[in-house]
């Protein structure tokens, strides 16, 4: 996942660019938010730097106590990003397969 993060600032700042998901249609008790990533980033004044923050299926994947095994469900994941879990301005929902 990526995003945009713009310092309108006048002085250098960090952000830390966070990561969470929430499972729409889980099988099993999921949190309501789960933080995945997060990247803290450097920006000076009128600055625009492109935040990457990996996003694999397999950390999707829950433990299934009957196959002793990790399962990644088929269903709909939301992806939010934002600075901290009470401020996540940017989302989309993917599809994971």
């Amino acid at each position: 996942m990526s995003v945009d993060v713009t310092n309108t600032g006048s002085r250098a700042g960090d952000a830390v660019v966070q990561l969470y998901v929430k499972h729409m249609r889980s099988k099993v008790v999921r949190p309501s938010e789960e933080l995945k990533g997060f990247r803290r980033v450097t920006v000076h004044p009128n600055e625009t730097k492109t935040v990457q923050i990996p996003l694999q299926a397999s950390t999707l994947a829950y433990w299934d106590a009957k196959q002793q095994d990790f399962q990644v469900e088929s269903e709909p994941v939301k992806v939010m990003i934002g600075d901290s879990s009470a401020d996540l301005p940017l989302s989309a929902t993917v599809h994971v397969q």
